[in-house]
C-alpha cells in the first residue's frame, strides 16, 4: 500500500505492483484493482481484456532493474527460477540449438559456470541425441540447467552485458553508439515450438483440416 521510505515518490503514496513477464522477462509496473490482494510470485493477467484483469487495473509502464523496490530485487532470482522451471520445453530447446557467437566464443559460454570444456560436452551430447528435459541435461552433462539459466536471465535484467541471450537490453544500452548484441533466443525458440505444434497437429488431423 505504498512505502514511505522508498526512493521513488509514487511508491510512497499509492499501491503499486511490480511484475515480470513470463515470455520475455520484461519488467512492468502496474496499479492493482481496489481491494485486490496479491502474493509474491502470484501469476496475474495483464492483457487487453479488462474483464480478465481480476487483480490488475492497468499496466503503468515498462521499467528497468534499478526501478525495482529493494524487496522486489531480493525476490527476483527465486521468481525467475520458478518461471524457468515452468517453461522447461523452451529452455531445453535452447540447449539444443544454441550456437557460436564468434569463431572462438559460443553462446553457451555466457551461462554462469559454463566454460569451453562444458560447451564441448553439451554439443557432443546433443549431437548424439537432442536433450528432452532438464533432468536429461543434468544427468548427461552434470550441470544444473535451471539454476544457470535463471542466473543468466537475472544478470541480463540487471544490464551491463556485452551479449544478451534472452532479455532485451535496457533502453540506455540500446541507445549506445555501439549497442550490445541481442541474440533474442526466446523469439527463435517460440517460433520453432509453434512450428512443431502445427506440424504435429497436421500429422494427427490431416493437412486438410480447416
Amino acid at each position: 500500500m505504498g512505502n514511505p521510505a522508498d526512493k521513488h515518490p509514487k511508491h510512497r503514496t499509492k499501491p503499486v505492483v511490480q511484475l515480470i513477464g513470463e515470455d520475455y522477462f520484461l519488467l512492468l509496473e502496474a496499479s492493482p484493482r481496489r481491494g485486490a490482494s496479491l502474493e509474491v510470485g502470484e501469476r496475474v493477467y495483464v492483457g487487453p481484456i479488462a474483464e480478465k484483469r481480476l487483480k490488475i487495473f492497468r499496466v503503468e509502464a515498462e521499467i528497468e532493474y534499478d526501478d525495482l523496490t529493494s524487496f522486489a530485487k531480493s525476490m527476483l532470482p527465486s521468481v525467475v527460477e520458478e518461471i524457468v522451471r515452468r517453461k522447461e520445453k523452451v529452455f531445453v530447446e535452447f540447449f539444443n540449438i544454441a550456437g557460436p557467437i564468434t569463431l572462438r566464443f559460443h553462446s553457451l559460454e555466457l551461462l554462469p559456470g559454463v566454460g569451453k570444456k562444458t560447451v564441448a560436452k553439451i554439443i557432443e551430447a546433443r549431437e548424439r541425441e537432442p536433450f528432452k528435459s532438464f533432468e536429461d541435461i543434468q544427468q548427461r552433462v552434470h550441470i544444473d540447467p535451471v539454476k544457470i539459466i535463471a542466473e543468466r536471465i537475472v544478470e541480463e535484467i540487471k544490464g551491463g552485458q556485452k551479449y544478451y541471450l534472452f532479455v532485451r537490453p535496457p533502453r540506455r544500452e540500446r541507445e549506445n553508439v555501439v549497442p550490445p548484441l541481442f541474440l533474442n533466443y526466446l523469439s527463435q525458440i517460440y517460433e520453432r515450438v509453434e512450428r512443431q505444434r502445427v506440424n504435429e497437429e497436421q500429422e494427427i488431423y490431416g493437412e486438410d483440416q480447416a
